[in-house]
């Protein structure tokens, strides 16, 4: 397994945010290893897993797929101090919106009829009072929703398939096995979004708080997304009217750096850029008060970023929110917001609560199997530990997101995810249980008899899933089909699908 140590960029002599931080943790081959680098590492080890199984609380699930008469219902849930909370939402059919002998763009939105008079020769002509059936050029939007409707009825047609394996033909990829919620329904909504996403990236503001970000450190996700987009490689267009979401092109970690105050803890400046920034765009463009900002979204790997989208209630009810810090206690909604995966380079100090617990539980104990060090000895190879380990625990921070996870599974090391209220990245379409362990934060007494209880035909096929989904969240420096870049904007596509939007305007 490969483990990187973590680095949060805080604002210049800031003692308000989470320090630097670098900290790995990993359970060996035969032992459990938790270790964590500068200035201190501590390891733990744990004999070689029992067969027996206790009764574990997975990963409850996020959104899963169900029908119901003409809609599609995903029941988005989340574990918060051990219970599920629902968040239903609908992906409606909107199928009668169609004609099959038309040319698609041209859609009709509204049904009409043709009253027809049969006379006694047979032949048909209309009466006087006929109604005649208005073909219109619909507007982008019209069209847009109407392509829309038809991608959620292929989709809910595509769910119906309960194969492991996808039934559509691809040449780079198809999605097989059991990490995947539906595999079907996941790679016909792909394939879609290929054909049909379009995000508008505003080009209002400047560098270095707007169209930049940090690719170096924990913030790497959130600065290598926001240059991607700029980039206009993928999904972007020029024509706003054509955009189905549109990208407001901050940058928390940027906002933070350059304007907040350390000295009074002043976060003012940033909640008046933000504001600013939505009255720019809404004045200047239809879009945000059309939507009230639903087909908008924000990005930000900082923990603030909840609290950034706070300044704007719209922007924090009702935007796409795609958030490393996607922690439910703290207004993160699963059905309209995307949770980011923490991706970091090496570098940091131990942070976090629930790492100190960790520390505090097991140090001293003395455990011939749960053995804990300060520091790791310089005998001991750091990365000859990591590749020998079966499981990853993956604590969080000072908040809920944690860079081990996907540390881990670049490791090839199964997940043991350490805390409460967390939504994992893509939930809606991994399954998270498949292929990790949840531990409640009450539960870290328990790590070594839970994990003792995983038998090793359980491990086995757990880490082979690890090994498969790894595809999900592998960086390139070009974003190749399927890998993380891509799969955040499907995560956002997913959210783009959930809503309707009408122009009343043009009604």
């Amino acid at each position: 397994m490969t483990c990187l140590n973590k680095v949060a960029m805080a604002p210049p002599s800031s003692d308000h945010k989470r320090p630097h931080t670098p900290s790995s943790f990993c359970f060996s081959s035969l032992n459990l290893v938790w270790f964590l680098l500068v200035p201190s590492t501590v390891f733990f080890l744990v004999s070689t897993l029992a067969p027996h199984r206790p009764s574990i609380s997975p990963l409850s699930s996020l959104l899963q797929v169900s029908f119901s008469n003409n809609s599609l219902q995903l029941q988005g849930s989340s574990i918060f101090n051990g219970s599920s909370i629902d968040s239903s939402f609908q992906l409606e059919a909107e199928t009668d919106y169609f004609v099959s002998n038309m040319p698609f763009p041209d859609a009709i939105i509204e049904k009409h009829t043709i009253q027809l008079d049969m006379s006694k020769n047979n032949e048909s002509k209309p009466v006087v009072d006929v109604t005649l059936k208005i073909v219109k050029k619909n507007s982008k939007l019209e069209r847009n929703e109407a392509n829309l409707a038809r991608v959620r009825s292929s989709i809910k047609q595509a769910a119906l398939v309960r194969n492991l394996t996808s039934t559509h033909q691809d040449p780079d990829y198809v999605p097989h096995g059991p990490i995947y919620r539906n595999a079907n329904a996941f790679h016909m909504s792909y394939l879609e979004m290929e054909k049909v996403f379009k995000i508008y990236v505003y080009k209002e503001g400047e560098p270095p708080i707007f169209h930049n970000g940090p690719c170096r450190s924990i913030y790497s996700s959130e600065g290598r997304f926001i240059h991607e987009l700029e980039k206009g490689n993928f999904y972007t267009t020029k024509d706003p009217d054509e955009a189905l979401v549109y990208f407001l092109p901050f940058s928390v970690v940027m906002l933070v750096h350059y304007l907040y105050e350390p000295e009074t803890s002043n976060t003012d400046a940033i909640g008046r850029t933000v504001v600013d920034y939505i009255d720019v765009i809404s004045g200047k463009y239809p879009y945000w008060n059309r939507s009230l900002g639903a087909d908008h979204f924000m990005l930000s790997c900082h923990d603030w970023g909840p609290r950034t989208s706070s300044y704007v209630p719209h922007l924090f009810h009702k935007s796409i929110r795609v958030l490393c810090n996607a922690n439910t206690s703290e207004g993160f909604n699963p059905s309209k917001d995307a949770s980011f995966p923490e991706i970091n380079l090496l570098t940091g100090r131990l942070h976090g609560y629930i790492r100190y617990l960790l520390l505090n539980e097991w140090k001293d104990k003395r455990d011939p199997d749960v053995q804990v060090f300060d520091q790791l000895p310089k005998e001991v190879s750091y990365m000859s530990k990591l590749k020998n380990s079966r499981f990853c625990l993956c604590p969080s921070g000072y908040e809920v997101a944690s860079p081990r996870i996907v540390e881990a599974i670049y490791a090839e090391c199964v997940p043991v995810l350490i805390s409460d209220s967390y939504v994992p990245p893509f939930s809606d379409v991994l399954n998270w249980k498949s292929f990790s362990i949840q531990v409640a934060v009450k539960d870290i007494p328990n790590i070594k008899e839970i994990l003792m209880g995983v038998s090793q035909r359980q491990y086995l096929r757990m880490q082979r899933r690890v090994k498969q989904v790894q595809r999900h969240f592998v960086v390139n420096a070009t974003p190749k089909r399927y890998d993380v870049f891509h799969m955040i904007n499907h995560s956002i596509w997913l959210r783009r699908l959930n809503i309707h939007i009408r122009d009343f305007h043009q009604s």
